[in-house]
Order: C-alpha cells, then sequence, then structure tokens
C-alpha cells in the first residue's frame, strides 16, 4: 500500500498528464486525474493547441520551462509516432527595429545555453522557400525549437503515468472541493467523493471556477485566439506526409502578429492581431462528442477578424495566393495580468494548489517544479514570476485582470523595452507627496500600480551647472529610452549635497505579538532579539540555502515590528509563518504609510534642525531608528541609505504625508535640496554594490554567491530556516558570483539579461545595469563564474554588437562607508 500522499489533479491536458507524470517518476503513485471530458482528447486549451515551442524569452525561468519541455518531448512517442518534431524556429524581421530586436533575443539565448544565430535574407530564404524574401530584413533562427504535438503527447505521458500507479478518470465533473479544519479531504464529482489530501487544479481556463471553490482568486481571463488552416499549398505537395507532417521551420512574423506551421500539404496561420475577445465559460457550448474539429475550448472562426491578417500573409508566402481559407476557429487560452503561469498553494485553503495559464511551450517545465515543490518542497529553478502570490490585492479584481489581461494579448508580440510602464490603468496607487511631485514635473514610471518618478523635469536647468566630470555622455535609442540627463543632476546633488526621495512604495509590513520575534527569528539569518530601535538586514532564505528576499526588520517595540519587504510573497511567506505561529499579527501597512529618504552630505543640516531628536553619528548610529517628530509630524526615522549616503528613511501615516515633504523640502531650499527619482536611485545603489532581490538574486543562489554571506550570523541565533544548508561544510564554496563590471568605453548602457563572454565564450548574464554617475562610467553586475580577478577583461553583448568591460572590485564608491557613517 502506498505510503506517499494522495494527490488528485484536476484536469488531464499537457499541464495535468505532465504532472502526473513528474509525480509517479518520483515516487508519488497514488495520483488520481479527473477530467470532465472524454480522454485522452477532454477538449480544453491542450486538443487545439497548434503546439508552437520557442525557447527564448526575457524572462530566464520561462525560457528553461521551454528547453526542459522540448527535452522531454523530445523522448516521447507513441506507437511509433512523435510527440516532438525538432523543425527549428525561424522568426522574421520586417522592421528595422524588430531585427535590432532578434539581435537582443539572440543575446538571451545564448546567455541560456540555447543555440540561436541571426540570420540574412538569403539564409532565410533557403530555411523557408515560402517566404518572399523581399519583405524581411533578416531573422533569428533557433535549431532545437519545433513543434509539440501536445494530444499526442498527452496520450504518452498518460500511458507512462499508468504504468506507476496513476488513474485518470475522463467524462468526471468537478463539482467541489471538500475541506476540513483548513485542508482539503478530496474532490467532490458526479461520479461521488475521491478522497484527497493534495489538490493541484491544472484546468486551465476553467481554473478560475476551480479556485472560487475554495475562496481563491485565481487572476486568469479566457481568451480566443484566431487559427486556421488552409486548403493544399501546390508548393508543399510532396514534401512531406501524414506521419512527418512539418519539415519547415515554424515561422513568425510579429511584426504582423501572426505565426505559421505546416499541417503535411497545409499551413497553419495564428494571429494575435484581432481585437480582443474575451470568453464567458457560462457561454460555451456543451459538447459531449469531442473530437479534433468539436471541442467546447473551440468557438466559432469570426471571418471579418482575420481578413487584414490573410492578406498579409499572402504577401509574406505568396503560395498562399493558390489557395484559400479551409478551416478556422477561435480557440481559448488563458492570459494573466501580467503573461506569466500562476502557481501556487491557496494561502487559506492547505493542499489546494494551482498550475494555472500554462501553455504547451512550458507545460513540462512547470510540471516538474510543481512536482518538486511538492516531493523537494523547492523548485529546482526561481518561480518568483510564477508565483500565484505575486499579486497586490487590487491586481486580482476582475476589472484590472480583464484589462491587463487583454492589453498583453495585443501586446504579445511587440517589442517592449525593459522600463516601459503600462499605459492603463495608471494612478492606481499614489503617494501623499503625488501634488507636490506633479508640480516639480515628475515623470512617472508604474511599478505594482504605484506612480514613481523617474526623474523631475524641474531639474532640468541644474544640468548646465554639471560639472565636466559629472556631465553624461550620450545614449543610444533603445537605452535613451524612459531615461533623462537630469538623472546625473539628481545623482550629484545626492553625492554633493541633500535629496529627497519618495519610497514609499517600497513594501511595509508590521508583525506583531508575542511571538514576532521568535517567529522572524527563525525566519531570517539575522538576529531579532536586538533592543527596541535596533534595524537588522537580513535574508530569509528556503530550506536549501536559496535566497527568497532579503529584509530590512526594524523593532519599534518589545513586540511590534517593521519590516521592509520586497512584495506580496513576502507577505504571503509572513502570513502563513504567523498562522503557524497563532500569536502573531502580520499587516500590510504600505497603503497607509509613506516613506521619504532624504540622504546626501548635507542630509543633517537639513533634518536635525527640525527635530527634538539627537540625530548626531554618536546619538542615531547606522542601522538604528527613532520615533520623533519632525516639524510636528510624528515620524519614525531610520539611519539607513541605499544610495551609499548619509541619510535616514523617515516614515509616517499617509494622512501626515504632504505636510512632511512640505516641511522638508522649505528646510532643504537653502542647502539647494532637489528631489530624486528613481534612474538616480538606481545608479547610486550600483555604484554601492547593493543588490535587488528578484534581480540579482533569486532562490537559485546562495548568500556567499550573491556577496551576501556577511547577513548570515549562525553564530549569533539559533536555529532557522535554511541554517544546514548553509553551514554545511563548503557551503562558502562558490563556483559563481554576483561580478561587479564597469563598461571600458564609459558610455555604453546596458539594461540587463544581456549575455557576458569569457574568453570568448558565454560565461554568464547580465541582471542589473546603470550608468554610475559618481564614477563616470556604465556599471553591470553579472553572474559568473567565481574567482575572475579584477582587472578581467570579459565581454557584453548588446543588440549582437561586443561591449568591452572589465571586473572590478566591489563597492565602486565609498568603500570604507565613511560617506554613511559620519
Amino acid at each position: 500500500m502506498s505510503t506517499t500522499p494522495r494527490v488528485v489533479v484536476i484536469g488531464a491536458g499537457i499541464v495535468g498528464a505532465n504532472l502526473a507524470d513528474e509525480l509517479t517518476a518520483r515516487g508519488w503513485t497514488d495520483v488520481t486525474v479527473l477530467d470532465q471530458g472524454p480522454l485522452p482528447l477532454t477538449g480544453g486549451s491542450t486538443s487545439h493547441a497548434p503546439g508552437l515551442v520557442f525557447q527564448t524569452n526575457a524572462s530566464k525561468t520561462m525560457s528553461e520551462f521551454a528547453s526542459y519541455t522540448v527535452e522531454k518531448f523530445l523522448a516521447l512517442e507513441v506507437d511509433g509516432a512523435w510527440c516532438f518534431n525538432q523543425v527549428g524556429g525561424l522568426e522574421v524581421a520586417t522592421t528595422p527595429e524588430r531585427l535590432a530586436d532578434l539581435h537582443r533575443k539572440q543575446g538571451w539565448a545564448a546567455a541560456r545555453g540555447i543555440p540561436a544565430e541571426v540570420v540574412d535574407v538569403d539564409e532565410c530564404a533557403r530555411r523557408h522557400p515560402l517566404m518572399d524574401p523581399s519583405w524581411i530584413l533578416g531573422g533569428l533562427h533557433t535549431p532545437t525549437d519545433g513543434l509539440a504535438k501536445a494530444a499526442r503527447a498527452v496520450t504518452a505521458l498518460i500511458r507512462r503515468a499508468e504504468s506507476r500507479g496513476a488513474v485518470f478518470r475522463g467524462s468526471t465533473r468537478v463539482t467541489g472541493v471538500a475541506q476540513q479544519g483548513g485542508r482539503v479531504t478530496g474532490v467532490e464529482t458526479d461520479h461521488g467523493l475521491v478522497p484527497a489530501d493534495i489538490v493541484v487544479s491544472c484546468a486551465g481556463f476553467w481554473g478560475r471556477e476551480l479556485g472560487e471553490m475554495v475562496g481563491m482568486r485565481v487572476p486568469l481571463l479566457p481568451l480566443a485566439h484566431q487559427y486556421v488552416v488552409t486548403g493544399q499549398v501546390p508548393d508543399l505537395v510532396g514534401r512531406n506526409d501524414e506521419l512527418v507532417e512539418a519539415r519547415l521551420p515554424i515561422l513568425r512574423h510579429q511584426d504582423q502578429d501572426l505565426y505559421y506551421r505546416e499541417h503535411h500539404d497545409r499551413i497553419g496561420i495564428g494571429s494575435y492581431a484581432h481585437r480582443p475577445m474575451p470568453v464567458s465559460l457560462a457561454e460555451l457550448p456543451e459538447v459531449s462528442d469531442v473530437s479534433e474539429s468539436r471541442q467546447p475550448s473551440m468557438l466559432p472562426f469570426t471571418e471579418d477578424d482575420f481578413a487584414p491578417q490573410w492578406e498579409e500573409s499572402r504577401l509574406l508566402l505568396p503560395s498562399l495566393n493558390d489557395t484559400k481559407i479551409d478551416t478556422g476557429f477561435n480557440g481559448i487560452f488563458s492570459f494573466t495580468p501580467d503573461g506569466g503561469p500562476l502557481v501556487g498553494e491557496s494561502a487559506d485553503v492547505a493542499g489546494f494548489w494551482i498550475a494555472e495559464a500554462v501553455w504547451v511551450t512550458h507545460s513540462a517545465g512547470v510540471a516538474r517544479s510543481v512536482a518538486q515543490l511538492l516531493v523537494d518542497g523547492r523548485s529546482e529553478i526561481e518561480l518568483h514570476g510564477c508565483s500565484v502570490h505575486r499579486f497586490e490585492e487590487f491586481q486580482l479584481a476582475d476589472d484590472y485582470v480583464a484589462e491587463t489581461s487583454q492589453q498583453n494579448f495585443v501586446e504579445i508580440y511587440d517589442v517592449v523595452h525593459p522600463l516601459q510602464p503600462k499605459l492603463s490603468p495608471r494612478d492606481v496607487r499614489t503617494s501623499p507627496f503625488h501634488a507636490r511631485q506633479t508640480e516639480l514635473g515628475a515623470v512617472f514610471l508604474e511599478a505594482r500600480g504605484w506612480e514613481r518618478p523617474q526623474w523631475y523635469e524641474a531639474n532640468a536647468p541644474l544640468v548646465a551647472e554639471l560639472p565636466p566630470e559629472w556631465q553624461p555622455p550620450a545614449r543610444d535609442a533603445w537605452s535613451a529610452r524612459f531615461h533623462s540627463p537630469i538623472a546625473a543632476v539628481e545623482a550629484w546633488r545626492t553625492r554633493t549635497a541633500v535629496a529627497m526621495y519618495d519610497m514609499t512604495s517600497l513594501t511595509r509590513i508590521e508583525v506583531a505579538g508575542p511571538g514576532a520575534c521568535a517567529m522572524l527569528d527563525r525566519l531570517t539569518t539575522g538576529k531579532m532579539d536586538k533592543s527596541v530601535g535596533s534595524v537588522t538586514y537580513t535574508l530569509a532564505l528556503d530550506e536549501a540555502g536559496g535566497i527568497r528576499s532579503d529584509l530590512t526588520v526594524a523593532r519599534l517595540g518589545a513586540e511590534l515590528f517593521q519590516v521592509g519587504a520586497n512584495g506580496p510573497l513576502d507577505l504571503d511567506l509572513l502570513r502563513r509563518a504567523a498562522a503557524r505561529t497563532g500569536d502573531v499579527t502580520v499587516r500590510d501597512v504600505s497603503g497607509g504609510t509613506c516613506c521619504i529618504g532624504v540622504w546626501g552630505p548635507l542630509a543633517r543640516d537639513l533634518v536635525a534642525p527640525l527635530t527634538s531628536a539627537d540625530l548626531s553619528h554618536e546619538g542615531l548610529k547606522f542601522f538604528r531608528c527613532v520615533q520623533t517628530e519632525i516639524g510636528g509630524v510624528p515620524v519614525t526615522a531610520m539611519r539607513l541609505s541605499y544610495v551609499g549616503e548619509l541619510g535616514w528613511e523617515i516614515y509616517t501615516t499617509a494622512g501626515y504625508g504632504q505636510r512632511l515633504w512640505d516641511v522638508l523640502w522649505r528646510a532643504g531650499q537653502p542647502l539647494g535640496v532637489v528631489a530624486a527619482g528613481r534612474a538616480a536611485f538606481n545608479s547610486l545603489r550600483l555604484e554601492k554594490g547593493y543588490r535587488s532581490w528578484g534581480a540579482d538574486m533569486t532562490t537559485e543562489h546562495s548568500p556567499y554567491e550573491a556577496g551576501l554571506g556577511f547577513a548570515v550570523r549562525p553564530s549569533t541565533k539559533g536555529d532557522f530556516v535554511g541554517r544546514d544548508a548553509v553551514t554545511a561544510p563548503g557551503a562558502q564554496d562558490v563556483t559563481r558570483s554576483l561580478t561587479c563590471l564597469t563598461v571600458d568605453d564609459g558610455r555604453s548602457v546596458v539594461l540587463g539579461h544581456e549575455p557576458v563572454l569569457v574568453d570568448g565564450e558565454p560565461a554568464g548574464y547580465v541582471t542589473s545595469a546603470a550608468f554610475g554617475h559618481t564614477i563616470g562610467r556604465p556599471i553591470a553586475y553579472a553572474w559568473l563564474p567565481a574567482g575572475l580577478a579584477p582587472g578581467t577583461p570579459v565581454e557584453i553583448r548588446w543588440f549582437g554588437h561586443p561591449v568591452r568591460a572589465t571586473v572590478a572590485s566591489e563597492p565602486l564608491v565609498d568603500p570604507e562607508m565613511a560617506r554613511i557613517r559620519r
């Protein structure tokens, strides 16, 4: 009799079948997979998916998911028939902007070990002779991409999982999720109860309804996507057969939101160029006799929506002039507010998990990670961009999900700049300083709904006053987007006078109660049982020693702490821990509070006259805080500095925010105070070598690899999550490290994800980058082999061009920390 948990997977599509396979491969054999449709063709998105697998993605995680899908599906077959046809992928450019972007994507591929090459027009035409080469400027060829036969792969996975003990039950409708004591106990169906210790919803666009059964909000939107198959194309006759089906590379014409694949002697065409078509599940037809052409997820074709794309397709592929559209449908897929999958366990009902909004491309990779989470407690691939808990509360609202998911559909093939903000919705969250910032000409970008000043136009006249050594060089067109030379002024004034930064968008979590200190001590690497007024920079690790987050914890009272966190994932971590503790409350106070960072050599001259608190170095040392008043406003002042200068993070409630800004602003006028934005902030923090979680380090990295070993204090405290991993013999011996680079030409600014070559070979990738205004040259941090000595030359690939850089000692500014401790 099996001793493993009883697992019920809801959904026998490509994700559910993969998950059953991954779980049974790890010895969890008590697995039951349910689906409302017949097996193996259930009628969900998998049943009609075109099966294109392109591995290159801006997200390292998504690329790794896709690469594992390729690897796994290549090894599958059904009665001798293939499940993955590795025909390769070809993305073509018809504009200079797209061609430049293909060079950028080739860099992503190189950084992740995916073979890819930007090829000229002649090579594109050789690889795909149906194209008219006069329309294109070049292309990106990725030989290991290809076509997944999704329905066939499901059959192979079902057979393999069943051979290990899994049970698949089709034509079984889920009607509820049984619970007791805050845990799942089974799945209710129209054929009775199926007992379960763990339930995983892999229901695709039906996942939202499954989540509602346990009170879990699943932020996805079903949208229809057009797909047609042409009649016989004369130029394809005799090239393929029913078994091989395709030999030409899958083709993406992203400038027109189109893709193409062969179906024997016909061409399949998918379009994202049409209007978004949200789908109401209540209006889906009941289909009892599911077939390849008749499924509940296949809606009637709307010919008018496709007409312009048919004309564009005939221009690129003139062979289509000799045929016509034979069949078409509007197929339903899942979209989310940020385009990522949704993975995670319910915050309220233990044992209920979801793996939704996952396409065939990433299906095997996501399923492996979910299996690892269930069996091992962690995924080898970091998942912060996939967690269902990554969203703020407002991002779960129906209106927000609908608008942003439709916008993601529209932009799915667009060339998107990494700093490009949403156009809508905007002004969702504004700090109390917003009116004053607007008066100063703030240029706002957006993050998690917050309007964040990137720079202030009011500082433009000061550009002419910049000393020669602070004058920034001209940038190329891409790195100049969403940037201004005004950032140099704001950095200059921060380093030489004083500046005010709006830090309100940082997540602040109140942790209180008799068990608060002990709970935080267990979750973090630093000692929490310090005197009231102490502030601790610390890490939250997973059991394997990977960095789940970095936190700043201030002890405001014997049983009261304020945690400076990275976002909703930290809130979820703390709430789950508090639920287990029973005597701790956790509250997100970000929206009811605000923060101004006052930093620079004249910061004490600005703030000290406004308060009765002793803000001298001796009176309030670095990493200490005090509750006081500034200009009559009750505040908590923490002596911290993410920019490496003297100063404080000054917190108050939102109601006092504008008053606090005005008091500090008036007092700073004789000192030359400026308001400064995120562009200057990012530059200054990189000059100091301060890490940004999610960009510079994740659960894939240990503290010692990330250069954060100083935050691990096992000798000063008892047990904590990850202790065994970080104190094990050899834990501090690393083979890779987060490495500081400076760009040799003094002007080429990269933006992140670019490959880094050592001795001419790809060796790592850039995490964060900015122009270092203090040092007068660009900075990049990158994951590279450990032990590269300062002075080692490397090369960053920027849109296909080499940018020479040099390994540098860090921090680049004030290594003695004299500025911050004056």
